[in-house]
C-alpha cells in the first residue's frame, strides 16, 4: 500500500503525483498535502487555467494524460498517485465534445494507470463520480452504495458513461495486472480554492450578484471540499485495493442550497421556483440549440443535470465510515468558506448589498470550523 510521506530536513522522499491539480478538488488536495508536509508533483497543461497553483511550492510538469509517454515521464520517480483530472460536463455536446470526454476520462485514466504501473509509483487513487454509481430503479431516492452497478439502459450523459468506463479501467488493472488502485467517489463539491470556478461556485456567485432569477426543485448529494480531500487521503492510507468508497457530506435539495446561499450572502432568494418537469422541457430545447450553434456558451441547467436532480439520489457512506473512519461534516461551513473565497480571493461577488465575509489577519477568508454532526458508523446515508 502506498502512502504519503512527510518531508523532514534533508529528506529525499519521492513526491506524490497529482493530476488535475488546478481544479476544485485538486487544488484543495494539493493544499492539504502541502500542509501535511508532503512533497507534491503535479501534471499541468500550458493551455489550461493553472491559477489554483500559483505561489505553491510544488514540482510542475507539463503534458497531457492522453499522451502516455508524457504521462510516464511526469510520473517517473513518484510514490503514490492521485488521479483527479477529468473532463467534467453535463451536456450531450457534439461529436468532438463526446470524443474529448471519452479520451480524457477513459483513455487518460488508462494511461495514468499504465504509467504508474510501469514506473513503480505504487497506489493510485482515482476520483470517481457519484453520477456513475447505480441506484434502486424502483426507488431512485433510496441510498446508493458502492455495490450498485451503473445503469446504462436509460439516457445518460457522456460524462456519466465515461466515469463508469474509467472505473472499469481501474478494475481491469487491478484484476489483470494486480495493480494497487482505489476509487474515491465524489459528489457535488462545495468549498474554497475554487479558482476555475466550478459550476456550483459560478452559480453561487451569480446568485450573490442577483444574476440568478429562478431556481428548480430536486436534490443531490453534496460534499465539502475538506471532506472529499480527507476521503482521498483515507483511500491512499487505508483503502482496500480494487474497491471504491463514496464520500458525501449531506443530501440537500436545491431550495435548501439556495437557503444556505441566502444565509451567507444576505441576498434574498429569487421568487420564481420552476418545477423540474417544466425546466427539463425548456432545457432540452435550449441545450440542443446551444450545443450545436454556440458550443462554448456555458449552460447552467442542462437536461442531464435536471434528470439527476429529479432522481433525488442519496448516498450511503457507511462503507467509508466503517472501513476508513470517514466522518462527514455539515455543508454550512463549506458554503461559508466558498462564499468568502469567491468574495475576497476571486473578487467576483460585486453586489454592494451582499454581505462582506470576515477575514483573518493575513487577509484570507476566515476558516470556519466544520460541524461534525453525523454519528460514526451509521452504516447509512450521510444525510
Amino acid at each position: 500500500m502506498a502512502a504519503e510521506a512527510s518531508i523532514s530536513p534533508g529528506s529525499r522522499v519521492p513526491p506524490v503525483f497529482v493530476t488535475g491539480a488546478a481544479g476544485h478538488v485538486g487544488a484543495n488536495l494539493v493544499r492539504r498535502l502541502l500542509d501535511d508536509g508532503v512533497r507534491v508533483r503535479v501534471l499541468l497543461r500550458h493551455e489550461d487555467n493553472n491559477q489554483g497553483l500559483e505561489g505553491l511550492d510544488v514540482e510542475r510538469t507539463f503534458g497531457d494524460i492522453r499522451d502516455l509517454e508524457a504521462t510516464r515521464r511526469a510520473i517517473e520517480g513518484c510514490r503514490g498517485v492521485y488521479h483527479v483530472a477529468a473532463r467534467i460536463s453535463t451536456i450531450e455536446g457534439n461529436r468532438a465534445h463526446r470524443r474529448e470526454v471519452f479520451e480524457c476520462n477513459v483513455l487518460g485514466t488508462r494511461n495514468v494507470l499504465r504509467a504508474a504501473r510501469e514506473t513503480g509509483a505504487g497506489r493510485v487513487v482515482m476520483t470517481g463520480s457519484f453520477s456513475a454509481v447505480g441506484y434502486d430503479l424502483d426507488n431512485p431516492s433510496a441510498p446508493s452504495n458502492e455495490a450498485m452497478q451503473f445503469y446504462p439502459m436509460e439516457r445518460t450523459m457522456p460524462y456519466e458513461r465515461s466515469k463508469s468506463l474509467a472505473e472499469h479501467e481501474c478494475w481491469r488493472a487491478a484484476a489483470a495486472a494486480g495493480q494497487d488502485v482505489v476509487v474515491a467517489t465524489c459528489c457535488a463539491v462545495i468549498g474554497g480554492a475554487d479558482f476555475l470556478p466550478s459550476r456550483l461556485g459560478r452559480a453561487m456567485c451569480d446568485y450573490s450578484n442577483r444574476k440568478l432569477h429562478a431556481y428548480v426543485d430536486g436534490g443531490f448529494e453534496f460534499v465539502a471540499a475538506r471532506d472529499i480531500v480527507e476521503g482521498h487521503l483515507l483511500c491512499m492510507r487505508h483503502g482496500r485495493s480494487g474497491e471504491k468508497y463514496i464520500f458525501s457530506s449531506e443530501y440537500k435539495t436545491i431550495p435548501e442550497i439556495i437557503g444556505l446561499w441566502e444565509e451567507v450572502s444576505g441576498v434574498p432568494r429569487p421568487r420564481r421556483r420552476i418545477p423540474s418537469s417544466a425546466m427539463l422541457v425548456f432545457s432540452e430545447v435550449a441545450s440542443f440549440y446551444l450545443s450545436r450553434c454556440h458550443p462554448d456558451f456555458p449552460q447552467r441547467f442542462t437536461p442531464g443535470a435536471i434528470r439527476l436532480l429529479r432522481k433525488r439520489l442519496h448516498a450511503d457512506t457507511g462503507k467509508a465510515q466503517r472501513e476508513l473512519g470517514f466522518r462527514p461534516t455539515s455543508l454550512r461551513a463549506a458554503v461559508r468558506e466558498a462564499y468568502a473565497f469567491h468574495y475576497h480571493q476571486r473578487g467576483v461577488i460585486t453586489n454592494p448589498d451582499a454581505k462582506r465575509p470576515s477575514v483573518n489577519g493575513a487577509g484570507q477568508a476566515e476558516h470556519v470550523p466544520a460541524d461534525r454532526d453525523v454519528p460514526p458508523d451509521t452504516g447509512g446515508a450521510a444525510s
